[in-house]
């Protein structure tokens, strides 16, 4: 058995080493405003759906005071197609306003101002904080995170607070910044939903999950 400080090392290295071209978010954005709003719509939708929402959004509104004085009708009409899209069109406007007159129009740099705007929770946090300043309190965890988490046996739960909590025990910290990304990278190209291609995945001698044989003992 590997042991567990190895093992992690060793999973971000290689993931690393295969995915470190892909270390930022594939929403498209410019500047922080684009960047939060991009990461605020996101949740229940996939990049390309928010990229062609946010494309339409981003050639009308250009700053937050646009986004707080948008009538709401006309701003949830401007965002339909995306999953949700009443009540992200809410939760952006009442953002907007709230980053206006609570935090100077700048978005908050913690994660815990950042949970106080609505529709924030810790991944939306998480992504802005990293992303946006390159800070790291947390791991950002969406569905393609939470999967290859629980088959790596990093972590065995559901719930993508407890996971991200595991992740963040269990990965040292000078990973945090890149863990999220690397598992999505990971989740999308070999460890996917339906079919696992673990005969090309990076990991397959030492995943815990694997069904390709390496011929070498896998576990933590």
């Amino acid at each position: 058995m590997i042991p567990l400080d190895e093992y992690t090392t060793k999973v971000m290295k290689r993931l690393y080493g295969r995915y470190s071209n892909q270390l930022t978010t594939a929403l498209d954005h410019v500047n922080m405003t684009e960047l939060f709003v991009a990461v605020l719509l996101s949740p229940q939708s996939n990049d390309n759906q928010t990229n062609r929402v946010t494309e339409r959004l981003f050639t009308k509104y250009k700053t937050f005071e646009d986004y707080a004085n948008a009538d709401l009708n006309a701003l949830r009409k401007d965002m339909s197609g995306m999953n949700y899209y009443k009540t992200k069109a809410k939760h952006l406007r009442l953002a907007a306003r709230m980053i206006l007159d609570r935090f100077g129009g700048e978005v908050p740099r913690t994660l815990a101002e950042l949970m106080e705007l609505p529709g924030v929770g810790r991944k939306v946090a998480n992504v802005v904080q990293n992303e946006g300043y390159n800070l790291d309190e947390g791991i950002a965890v969406d569905t393609h995170a939470a999967r290859t988490s629980r088959r790596l046996r990093l972590s065995r739960r559901k719930d993508p607070v407890k996971i991200e909590q595991d992740l963040m025990r269990r990965i040292d910290k000078t990973w945090w910044r890149n863990s999220s990304n690397l598992l999505i990278a990971l989740g999308r190209d070999t460890c996917k939903a339906r079919k696992k291609e673990c005969y090309r995945c990076v990991l397959r001698d030492i995943c815990p999950s694997s069904e390709a044989s390496a011929g070498k003992e896998k576990g933590i």
